[in-house]
């Protein structure tokens, strides 16, 4: 089991209610039914090569790209897990290994990692990896024009060099103890280099082989023939499509279109339950839904007001009707519960009116006016969402005006470009990337324009602390300045549901992003081709 999150299997055969109600603590792997014996579920078949995969996702725009440093969405996340090769893995256990990195090594002040590279990998364009592809391939993130949301967490990088015998050495400003796992992120992509430049047409050296792509529509790839992994990348191609419509994704997959879909739609999940040919998958990690406000722009750079929004929220109602209890309450930071670093004595936030009203009243604000913008392409739910808030912030006296965005380019016109919008996060495997990432002040993907110096300041002493208590303590902290003072109300955790075909194949399930941590198509396979 992922020490991140739990992993939950669902199928017909299984009462939801009693199987949460039995289901083992984190860190184990819960498998229930209704007289106790296990169900047989597709992960208890041997993989098998050959077929089409088709999956349908929620996301995808007309102004994506194959360039790593402009992935925002899904639709990217999966195909590029597809396409490129990273230096490191996050397996379905948890565990940080190697992947283009046979193995690391950190000095005794953890400023200096030097990575041994595999040998034997091959892009698809015949050019065999060498230290030259990996240090191009990080540097496109640290350009000065570069708008990588990668960007930031090169920042500390004082040199990346090459010894000639097949490593990599990263030389960093200042101490960083979970620098590899930077090196997972799917922005980190590894492609073949040039004069010292990545080649970004879309070539990379993972199980699959661009085929062709349509932006915010669909995607092809084929199996590579000389794909260093023997146990990998059973499909002989691979599709990903485009389906923004919940409902039209789930007539997909039961009508056999397509054989996976994300993001299932929980007010008809139990209609998907009782179909015996599919399998609904729920994995607990670190994804969180999320409403971010511009904290640089009126009213909310009052902390009062953002404190009256995050009152106002009934979460319960949140996580009883939108997720439909598959998820957990959040606290307006972005630790997940099963994080080691998590503020397990801070108090939970509840909402509370009168608190709501003393707030709006401390601000000068008795009866405010806002902008919410929402679209189910954050997250499928979240005008519903947004519609819930409306009803509980005009309890407190808040009047919040609904926006519905469309769905293609909402992440390009919408997301940190409207002041308070729908949002969500996947959440990070370790608390210094979801903070670094999201909340430091001037990072790339900062989407509340958030900058406290106490924070920032206990960031960067967290990063290089070799002492665990110590860090418990300043994330501790970090999450309570998050929760009062930050600009994003966070009110749940959501598991990752997910629906397939009964004929998909697979075993444990990743946690550490969606859909097995976005290598489905490298993981799953057939079981009756």
């Amino acid at each position: 089991m992922n020490k991140w999150g739990e992993i939950q299997v669902l199928n017909s055969t299984v009462d939801r209610r009693r199987f949460l109600k039995s289901a083992a603590a984190v860190g184990a792997l819960a498998v229930g039914s209704a007289n106790g014996v296990l169900p047989s579920f597709a992960q208890d078949a041997t993989p098998k090569k050959g077929g089409h995969f088709k999956i349908g996702v929620g996301s995808g725009s007309t102004s994506d790209s194959l360039d790593p440093a402009t992935y925002l969405e899904t639709f990217m996340y999966i195909f590029a897990r597809s396409l490129h090769g990273y230096l490191a893995e996050v397996d379905a256990d948890g565990n940080l290994i190697g992947e283009l990195a046979e193995s690391w090594e950190p000095s005794k002040d953890a400023k200096t990692w030097t990575f041994k590279l595999r040998k034997g990998v091959e892009f698809h364009n015949g050019k065999n990896l060498d230290a030259d592809d990996v240090i191009a391939s990080i540097n496109h993130h640290r350009g000065e024009e570069s708008k990588s949301g990668a960007k930031d967490d090169f920042k500390a990088v004082e040199e990346i060099r090459s010894d000639g015998s097949g490593t990599v050495v990263i030389s960093l400003k200042e101490a960083n103890v979970d620098f590899p796992y930077l090196l997972e992120d799917y922005q980190l992509a590894i492609m073949p280099a040039k004069d010292g430049k990545p080649d970004l047409s879309g070539v990379g050296c993972g199980g699959y082989v661009l085929d062709g792509i349509d932006f915010g529509v669909k995607a092809t790839s084929k199996r590579f023939a000389n794909y260093w992994k023997p146990n990998a990348a059973w499909f002989e191609s691979f599709d990903v499509l485009a389906i923004h419509d919940v409902a039209a994704r789930t007539n997909a997959l039961t009508t056999g279109q397509i054989h996976a879909m994300d993001k299932c739609d929980l007010k008809t999940i139990h209609l998907l339950e009782r179909n015996k040919s599919l399998e609904i998958t729920s994995v607990r990690g670190t994804q969180h839904y999320q409403f971010p406000m511009l904290v640089d722009v009126s009213p909310f750079d009052i902390v009062d007001v953002r404190l009256a929004l995050k009152y106002a929220l009934n979460r319960k109602q949140l996580l009883d009707t939108l997720l439909r209890g598959y998820g957990q309450l959040g606290n307006d930071h972005p630790i997940a519960a099963t994080n080691r670093f998590f503020a397990k004595n801070l108090p939970q936030r509840e909402q509370d009116l009168d608190k709501a009203r003393f707030h709006l009243k401390k601000a000068g604000l008795a009866n405010l006016k806002l902008k919410l913008s929402a679209s189910d392409a954050a997250y499928t739910g979240a005008v519903d969402a947004a519609v819930l808030y409306q009803q509980d912030a005009a309890k407190a006296g808040i009047t919040i005006e609904v926006v519905r965005e469309p769905a293609d380019g909402y992440y390009d016109s919408v997301w940190m470009k409207k002041p308070w919008c729908t949002n969500y996060w996947v959440g990070r495997p370790k608390a210094d990337l979801m903070f670094s990432q999201v909340y430091a002040a001037g990072a790339a993907w900062n989407d509340t324009h958030w900058k406290n110096p106490r924070f920032n300041e206990l960031l960067i002493a967290a990063r290089g602390e070799l002492d665990d208590a110590k860090r418990l303590e300043m994330y501790t902290e970090m999450q309570s300045l998050c929760r009062d003072d930050g600009g994003a109300v966070i009110p749940v955790f959501a598991n990752y549901i997910n629906a397939m075909s009964g004929k998909v194949g697979h075993n444990k399930i990743g946690s550490n992003w969606d859909l097995d941590s976005f290598r489905c198509a490298e993981r799953w396979w057939f079981t009756d081709v």
